[in-house]
């Protein structure tokens, strides 16, 4: 029987990363160790800034920026698929050497989808993780292979959002 679940949370909103930051601070919150790694952002979230200070949470980000995927050249592609393969290989191993209660892999769709990540190998993991690893992707559009995984999916669909009407990002609401 299935110790561990595997979470989605994903949709065209905002607060898909919001609100796999409140499971890390549950889980975190109830003495577990927590994993938790973001592909295709800079790690300046606000967020982090906390999270980092928890002796329950390792947090591993990318340490080179590559903007956005569609900006990219085919050598800078290249050069991001290299430095996130990486990336998601140490949050695995950390997961497993540290026998973490929750891996959370934030903006883990556009990563798997743009191929920025071996796409069987995440798959393989993920189908086999550890019996006692939850694991938390969240992000935009996910592959229908991963939804059939998953044992939860919440979709968060936007309404409304200030950034239409020109507003830019705000540090402690965005950032």
């Amino acid at each position: 029987m299935k110790k561990s679940c595997m979470h989605i949370y994903c949709g065209d909103g905002k607060g898909k990363s919001t609100a796999v930051m409140g499971l890390v601070l549950r889980a975190a919150g109830s003495g577990k160790k927590v994993i938790l790694t973001q592909f295709l952002k800079d790690g300046k979230s606000s967020e982090l800034n906390i999270l980092r200070e928890l002796p329950q949470v390792t947090v591993l980000t990318c340490p080179r920026q590559f903007g956005f995927f569609w900006n990219m050249t085919e050598e800078q592609k290249e050069e991001a698929r290299k430095a996130y393969q990486e990336l998601f290989e140490e949050a695995v191993r950390t997961a497993e050497e540290q026998k973490a209660f929750l891996l959370v892999m934030d903006e883990f769709m556009a990563a798997y989808n743009h191929e920025m990540i071996n796409q069987s190998r995440a798959l393989e993991f993920l189908k086999n993780r550890p019996a006692e690893l939850e694991v938390a992707l969240t992000g935009r559009d996910p592959a229908q292979e991963l939804l059939e995984l998953a044992d939860y999916v919440s979709e968060i669909r936007k309404v409304k959002h200030p950034f239409d009407q020109g507003l830019k990002a705000r540090k402690g609401i965005e950032l």
